[in-house]
C-alpha cells in the first residue's frame, strides 16, 4: 500500500461509531412513502404520475429535461394518493408524490439490466438509474462521469473515509457489499478508460481496509489507501490531496486536475444496477444519537419518513431535542419527523437535551484557532466580522465562496462563535450582490 500526502489543518473529532459492528437490517414496507422530486444538486423533476395512478416497483415517477438533474423512481407498488408540496429545511418548496403502498411489490415490466456497449450508453444508463452522489452531496452521477471533450481522467478516487462522527453506513457497505464495490469500480474503469484507482479509507476502519484489499488483489490497477483519521478527510479536495498530492485550485473542479471522486456506496450501486436494472429506490442509513434506544444501520425505501425509520430502530429512549439528517458536523437540522428520507441521506441522528444544547456565544478573542483549523486555508474569523457588518465586498475578497462549511472552525472556537451559520449568511450576501 502506498501512502501519499495528508492535508494540513482540519481537526480531530470524536468518532462515536456505535454502529460499526451492527449489520444492516431491512425495514418492512411502510404504509405510505412520500418521494420528493428533488434529491440532488440541480433542477428538480416534474411528476410523471397523478393522483389515482397505480405505480409499480422501479417505475419512474419524476424526471426533468435539464442536464443537471436525475430521474426519480418508486421502490414500492401502490396507488398515488396525492401530488404534494413539502418544505425542505433550507426553505425550498419541492413537489412530492405521496404513495399508499399495497405491500404486493409488483415490479414494473420495464425493469431489466441495461444494454451497454459504449461509453455513451453507459452514461445514459447511469442517468436512467437515478443515481446521485450517495455520500451526501447529491450531485447527479451521470454528469460527474461525463467530462467534457479534451479532459483526460487520470485517477478514479473512491471515498470510503466516512470521517463524520456516528455515521457507519458507508463502512457497512464496504463490509457487506464489498464485491459490488470492486465490480462497480471495474465497470467505471472500463467505460471511462481510467487506469488508476485508489480507495481511500480512514485508518480507524481496519476491517474495511482488509476486506477490500483482499478483493482488490484481482486487479493491479486498484490500490487501497489507509488515510490518517482526521476531519474533514472525506471532503473532496482533502481526499484528492491526500491520495494523489494534486491540489484543486479555487473555483475549479476535480475534473480540472484529471480526477473523478465517487462515494463507495455509489460505485457499489452502479454494479447492482448493471446486473439487475433496478434503479435507486433504497438507502442504507445509520440511526444513532443519545435519544435513540437501539442505534442501528437500516435499509429503507427512499421516501420513508424519519419517524417510521426511528420507530423501526427501537424508537426513542428519551425525548429528542434535535434531529439531524447527516452527521453532527455538516448535517441538516430537521423541523418535522414526517420529513422523507432522500437518496443522499446517510444518517438520522437524534440528540438528547445534553447533546443538543447550544453553547452561548461570547466575544471573539482573536486567537486564530479557526484559521489554524480551516482545511481550505481561509480566515473564518473575518468572515464572521464582515458578515455582521454586511460587507459583501470584503467577504468576496477573502474568498468566502471557497468555504466548504465543514464546521472545523466552529468546533475549535473557544468563544463558541456560530461561525458556519455566519459564513452561510455571508455567502447569501455575496450572491445577492452578484445577482444585482
Amino acid at each position: 500500500m502506498k501512502q501519499y500526502k495528508y492535508f494540513k489543518r482540519g481537526v480531530k473529532v470524536p468518532h462515536y461509531k456505535n454502529t460499526e459492528n451492527v449489520e444492516t437490517t431491512v425495514m418492512p414496507i411502510p404504509d405510505l412513502v412520500e418521494i420528493p422530486m428533488l434529491h440532488h444538486i440541480g433542477a428538480p423533476c416534474e411528476p410523471l404520475v397523478k393522483p389515482g395512478d397505480e405505480v409499480l416497483v422501479g417505475q419512474k415517477i419524476g424526471d426533468s429535461d435539464k442536464y443537471i438533474s436525475a430521474p426519480v423512481h418508486t421502490g414500492v407498488s401502490g396507488k398515488v394518493k396525492k401530488i404534494n408540496s413539502i418544505l425542505f429545511p433550507n426553505g425550498v418548496t419541492v413537489k412530492s408524490v405521496l404513495i399508499e403502498t399495497d405491500k404486493k411489490q409488483v415490479v414494473d415490466q420495464s425493469i431489466k439490466p441495461p444494454v451497454i456497449n459504449s461509453k455513451k450508453e453507459f452514461i445514459a444508463a447511469v442517468r436512467e438509474s437515478g443515481l446521485v452522489g450517495l455520500g451526501g452531496a447529491g450531485f447527479p452521477t451521470h454528469v460527474k462521469l461525463n467530462p467534457p471533450e479534451g479532459i483526460k481522467i487520470e485517477y478514479l478516487l473512491i471515498n470510503g473515509a466516512e470521517c463524520e462522527p456516528y455515521i457507519t453506513s458507508d463502512y457497512r457497505e464496504s463490509i457487506e457489499n464489498s464485491w459490488n464495490v470492486i465490480s462497480g469500480i471495474n465497470i467505471i474503469m472500463e467505460y471511462l478508460e481510467i487506469d488508476k484507482v485508489i480507495i481511500g479509507i480512514e485508518d480507524n476502519k481496519p476491517k474495511a481496509v482488509e476486506v477490500l484489499t483482499g478483493i482488490a488483489k484481482t486487479s493491479d490497477k486498484i490500490d487501497i489507501m489507509p488515510l490518517k483519521s482526521k476531519y474533514p478527510q472525506g471532503a473532496e479536495k482533502m481526499l484528492i490531496y491526500s491520495l494523489t498530492g494534486k491540489v484543486v485550485p479555487a473555483g475549479k473542479l476535480p475534473l480540472d486536475v484529471g480526477v473523478i471522486v465517487m462515494n463507495v456506496t455509489s460505485v457499489a450501486f452502479i454494479a447492482s444496477y448493471i446486473k439487475t436494472g433496478m434503479p435507486l429506490t433504497k438507502k442504507r442509513i445509520t440511526i444513532d444519537g443519545g435519544a435513540i434506544k437501539h442505534p442501528s444501520n437500516i435499509e429503507v425505501f427512499v421516501g420513508t419518513n424519519i419517524k417510521e425509520a426511528i420507530k423501526f430502530a427501537g424508537g426513542f429512549k428519551e425525548e429528542p431535542k434535535k434531529i439531524l439528517m447527516g452527521g453532527p458536523m455538516m448535517g441538516v437540522s430537521q423541523y418535522n419527523l414526517e420529513s422523507p428520507i432522500l437518496k443522499q441521506n446517510n444518517a438520522i441522528l437524534a440528540f438528547n437535551e445534553k447533546q443538543s444544547k447550544m453553547p452561548e456565544q461570547t466575544a471573539c478573542i482573536k486567537c486564530g484557532r479557526c484559521i489554524s483549523a480551516c482545511p481550505m486555508n481561509l480566515m473564518p474569523v473575518y468572515f464572521d466580522i464582515f458578515n455582521e457588518s454586511k460587507d459583501a465586498d470584503q467577504l468576496l475578497k477573502l474568498d468566502i465562496l471557497s468555504c466548504i462549511e465543514c464546521g472545523s472552525c466552529s468546533f475549535v472556537c473557544p468563544a463558541n462563535r456560530y461561525l458556519v451559520q455566519s459564513i452561510r449568511n455571508g455567502k447569501l450576501l455575496v450572491r445577492a450582490k452578484g445577482s444585482k
